[in-house]
């Protein structure tokens, strides 16, 4: 997986992490980074700007890392660890700055665990890998092949689902999460699914006072995530 931009860099030769290769744009000259690669002896490729450009989708900001792909974990080991008693779920969410900045809220938040379905789902890319700003390590990502059957093991394990919606639903702050709790966050443009709202036990909305209907996916999931930390204390 090629990942850019000086953060990432930084963060990841910082906490040592493997690295296949490191591409640099010629005239490169962040001294702390170059200081780093040097201490680890790692090999660097110079290319030209038009090369690097070509290489990445986003800002480079002159540095390209080609890391291993990320790896998931699957939802049996979550649910043997026994202090996951909050987790988050993502109904087919598309963009990867919601994806980086809901891991982030997680570990903000201190929830471990993200489940993601394994199709139709931004997964762990580039831009996820800036948005979260270093916070994977600390944010394990569960991915599984059916939502619906997530969610029926989890119910099974003793957690209550809660899902975000606008209709049929109750103010978020009228939900008793003292429990073991499944949160889930729908997709940015239609929410959460009929089928995965079926399978709800309770479906939480938050209050609009404004023109707009609706928030945007990372800003719901950060006032939902803090209210159900809020609730367990």
């Amino acid at each position: 997986m090629l990942v850019y931009g000086r953060n990432v860099a930084r963060d990841l030769l910082n906490k040592n992490k493997r690295i296949k290769k490191i591409i640099i744009q010629d005239g490169f000259d962040d001294k702390d980074i170059i200081s780093l690669i040097e201490k680890q002896k790692l090999s660097v490729q110079t290319v030209s700007k038009k090369e690097m450009d070509h290489l990445s989708s986003g800002v480079h900001q002159g540095i390209i890392l080609d890391i291993p792909d990320y790896s998931y974990r699957n939802l049996d080991e979550m649910l043997q660890d026994e202090s996951a008693s909050f987790v988050v779920l993502l109904d087919h969410l598309e963009d990867p700055h919601n994806l980086g900045a809901i891991i982030r809220t997680c570990e903000a938040a201190g929830v471990h665990y993200v489940i993601l379905p394994r199709d139709r789902q931004v997964q762990v890319n580039a831009t996820v890998m800036k948005t979260s700003v270093g916070t994977l390590d600390n944010v394990s990502l569960v991915s599984v092949s059916n939502l619906c059957n997530a969610i029926q093991k989890l119910k099974d394990n003793g957690f209550w689902i809660v899902g975000t919606a606008l209709d049929n639903s109750v103010d978020y702050r009228d939900i008793d999460y003292s429990g073991k709790i499944a949160l889930i966050i729908g997709n940015e443009g239609s929410g959460i699914s009929n089928l995965v709202a079926k399978n709800c036990d309770f479906l939480a909305k938050i209050p609009m006072y404004g023109t707009t209907n609706s928030l945007n996916a990372s800003v719901a999931a950060g006032i939902m995530i803090y209210e159900v930390i809020r609730n367990r204390k």
